[in-house]
């Protein structure tokens, strides 16, 4: 028989459900932003949030971007578009860099924003930028939505959204990490 008593603790370590309502209300009255407008949060290194180095694992980073990620999409108009057409964001692939250490109780800054797109994908960057002004980490996404059919093209997206729009013009960095990904063989060799 399964256990249906969960104590605060164990909700708290699950995904940050908490968390991400905390930010949709803190952040409920920011405006609209441009499709590649820049979202900034707040965020705390929790004791949840650490491995055995007592420092951000490198894993519970990934889950703390979508507490940027997903406001960002309610700024620039896109929650309200999954929800109207029953369409979904998914991530289908990131990139990481990892610099500076964040230890427990330590408050970062982070920024999140797309960059750019193509026929299937909308690339995002996000950062978190501690105390001393240094970067700790940056991600780029590659992102999708999606319909039970599969992907939804952003020019789909954003002609739904009411703001066609070309991509910006693809950062060399970003043009490289896509051809280089395009290069890694799927499905991955046993």
């Amino acid at each position: 028989m399964v256990d249906v008593n969960v104590n605060f603790h164990t909700v708290l370590r699950m995904y940050p459900f908490i968390r991400l309502a905390f930010q949709f209300f803190v952040h409920r009255k920011d405006g609209p932003l441009d499709l590649t407008g820049t979202h900034v949060s707040q965020h705390i290194c929790w004791p949840w949030d650490i491995d055995l180095w007592m420092e951000l694992n490198n894993g519970r980073t990934l889950t703390l971007y979508d507490l940027g990620r997903l406001p960002l999409a309610r700024r620039v108009g896109l929650i309200g578009l999954l929800r109207e057409n029953k369409w979904s964001l998914t991530m289908a692939g990131v990139s990481v860099r990892y610099r500076r250490r964040v230890r427990m109780f330590e408050r970062v800054e982070m920024r999140s924003r797309a960059v750019c797109w193509d026929d299937k994908f909308v690339y995002l960057e996000q950062s978190m930028w501690k105390a001393n002004g240094e970067c700790a980490n940056h991600a780029l996404y590659r992102s999708a939505i999606t319909d039970r059919n599969g992907i939804v093209t952003p020019e789909t997206a954003l002609a739904a959204l009411g703001k066609p729009a070309p991509s910006p013009e693809t950062p060399g960095w970003i043009a490289a990490w896509i051809a280089a990904d395009a290069e890694r063989p799927w499905p991955p060799m046993q």
